[in-house]
């Protein structure tokens, strides 16, 4: 019998067990003979200091068939139903990106194109949040649930949620939930390349034992173990359109009883901005900013100020913004932040990792030695325009009317990409539409329209006079589209006030074990 190929993933966390069900599961269901490895050492701490998933998680826990509920409980996760941008626009400024989709529980007019709910709402002057069922969950800080006479709870709409969690205790989950896969609890500590071609062979772990495989997964986040140290890959930097550099992380605690938020705040401040992402017992918080304008020590005291009381930073973390020229090389693939980072301000790691490794395993997961240049070319190309993609969007919010500190007034002058202006200039004349963006994942989630307009329009970049041209040109659909806006409104306002407060949902399922 052939033997089987070893795949090895080197790191565990979320990134890591993410891969490994992922490519596990699809080299099952494509009857790959292969067998899976994660190198994952009880010697390298990993300390969650929150992090946020977009709705893509959710999809990969009913993929998986994971209970949610018992997600939640074995995790301390919680809901995430959208960002607060606070201060971006300008001081006293906030707006709300709820990442549910009105256009799907909607049958639309013979040819209407879509995001035509969110161009009349723009039209019509009304915050394009409004007309989404997470837009007042969001202000009253609601789970989608309500509670039944019964005292069952039911979901209230169809759209997919995301998460906040310490993403240490989700990679722990996952390692449990995990079958079929040989965890080494070991350090790497060099390898062995083909003198011929420069693939990895082996690795040489700090136990003496040897891992030998013939395709490998860097999960060692910034360390970049293999694709950097080892293969010398390429990087590409974001740090002058993505002006921040630098985070200080600290955690905030949560009162018993208290109702937490179910949002990500992204709260803008005088060189960069806060992130609050609440757990079930604390938010997990930073500051990031740029060391160009501010000290660490200038840092903590301004976000003191801010909050009104000293904070525990723990630990002071330096970064390069940007992505690798090509996450794969030879027989190795980076994922997660060895492949990329941004700043946290999407959510963008995550996705990246689940997306990336669904387009590997339904594009290019095969016996390594079928695996061609050609394969690699198409994948590297695929993943630098997604990555590409989260740049431009996370830009996007740096176009603000805020001039007051000398780092607002550099954004403003010299930090706005090429892509960005681009994008917001052809906006000028035209309202966004899905079909402005070319698909280049295989029918995997991309940066849709739906992400960009409660930012667009919360930032005032949408022209008003733009959209009402738009819809002048169809009474009909615009007639629609306003019963449509008016309906939605009015029912998710009263779903909120059925919702379940965010605290009071998880104190109910912690109940049901």
């Amino acid at each position: 019998m052939e033997k089987p190929a070893h795949f090895v993933i080197v790191g565990g966390g979320t990134a890591g067990w993410l891969t490994a069900f992922i490519l596990q599961d699809s080299a099952k269901r494509a009857k790959l003979n292969a067998t899976f490895s994660v190198v994952e050492s009880t010697k390298i701490p990993t300390v969650g200091v929150g992090e946020a998933t977009t709705a893509a998680f959710r999809v990969f826990l009913k993929h998986f068939k994971i209970d949610e509920f018992e997600f939640f409980r074995e995790t301390g996760a919680t809901f995430k139903l959208g960002i607060r941008h606070q201060d971006w626009r300008h001081k006293g400024y906030t707006y709300y990106g709820p990442i549910d989709d009105p256009h799907q529980v909607i049958q639309p007019p013979a040819g209407a194109p879509h995001d035509y709910l969110n161009v009349y709402s723009v039209a019509a002057g009304r915050k394009v949040q409004d007309m989404h069922l997470f837009g007042p969950l969001l202000e009253q800080k609601k789970a989608p649930y309500a509670k039944k006479p019964d005292g069952s709870l039911i979901p209230l709409g169809p759209f997919h949620h995301a998460y906040h969690f310490d993403q240490a205790l989700v990679g722990q989950f996952l390692k449990r939930k995990s079958s079929g896969v040989d965890i080494i609890d070991a350090v790497v500590d060099g390898v062995t390349r083909d003198p011929e071609n420069g693939n990895i062979l082996s690795l040489q772990m700090d136990n003496g034992e040897t891992v030998e495989g013939d395709f490998f997964i860097d999960a060692t986040g910034f360390r970049k173990r293999l694709i950097l140290k080892e293969l010398q890959a390429g990087w590409i930097s974001y740090a002058n359109e993505l002006p921040v550099n630098r985070a200080l992380p600290f955690w905030l605690p949560i009162k018993d009883g208290e109702n937490f938020a179910n949002y990500t705040l992204a709260a803008a401040q005088n060189n960069g901005w806060m992130w609050q992402i609440p757990t079930q017992g604390r938010y997990g918080c930073g500051y990031v900013f740029s060391d160009q304008f501010i000290t660490p020590d200038e840092a903590k005291l301004e976000i003191e100020a801010a909050l009104g009381h000293e904070i525990e930073v723990r630990s002071d973390i330096q970064f390069q913004i940007g992505r690798l020229e090509n996450a794969w090389i030879g027989n190795v693939v980076a994922v997660g932040l060895s492949s990329s980072f941004l700043e946290p301000l999407e959510s963008t790691s995550i996705h990246g990792t689940i997306v990336q490794m669904m387009l590997f395993a339904q594009n290019f997961l095969k016996a390594p030695s079928e695996m061609t240049p050609d394969d690699r070319k198409d994948y590297n190309n695929r993943v630098g325009r997604q990555v590409d993609d989260f740049r431009t969007f996370v830009n996007t919010h740096y176009v603000t009317e805020r001039d007051d500190t000398a780092f607002w007034r550099d954004v403003k002058a010299n930090r706005i990409h090429a892509e960005t202006r681009q994008r917001l200039d052809f906006w000028k004349h035209t309202m966004p539409r899905q079909d402005q963006f070319v698909p280049y994942l295989n029918g995997l989630p991309h940066i849709e329209t739906q992400l960009h307009y409660p930012v667009l329009d919360g930032l005032g970049l949408l022209d008003r006079e733009v959209a009402r041209k738009e819809m002048d040109a169809d009474p009909k659909l615009r007639a629609f589209a306003r019963e449509t806006v008016e309906s939605l409104t009015k029912e998710y306002r009263e779903a909120a006030r059925l919702a379940l407060p965010h605290e009071e949902f998880f104190r109910i399922i912690r109940d049901m074990k």
